[in-house]
């Protein structure tokens, strides 16, 4: 089973929204991931508005393996490259008012 972390398109119609998900190469584009790691939403104003993503998670399929697609690694490193880029918060502090 090789995995592979790549975007899977969401959304409506001419109104596009991803999520980068970890997943089987063999499964289709809509097929079921191992686990969503983040989004990608590319009509944000920047690029820590446009994609939000679990870095430990990812960080964790990277190493059992899991190769990002073009695309994705392009992404992952213009988050790295950008002054502003945030901490990466678990889903428990995302909760908190």
């Amino acid at each position: 089973m090789s995995v592979v972390i790549r975007l899977q398109r969401t959304g409506k119609p001419k109104q596009a929204h991803y999520r980068v998900v970890a997943i089987e190469r063999s499964r289709g584009s809509t097929g079921k991931p191992i686990e969503i790691l983040g989004s990608y939403d590319p009509r944000g104003e920047t690029i820590n508005k446009k994609l939000t993503v679990r870095q430990d998670r990812y960080e964790a399929w990277r190493k059992n393996g899991a190769l990002p697609s073009v695309t994705v690694e392009k992404l992952m490193r213009q988050v790295q490259k950008s002054p502003a880029a945030p901490k990466a918060q678990t889903p428990a502090e995302q909760a908190k008012p």
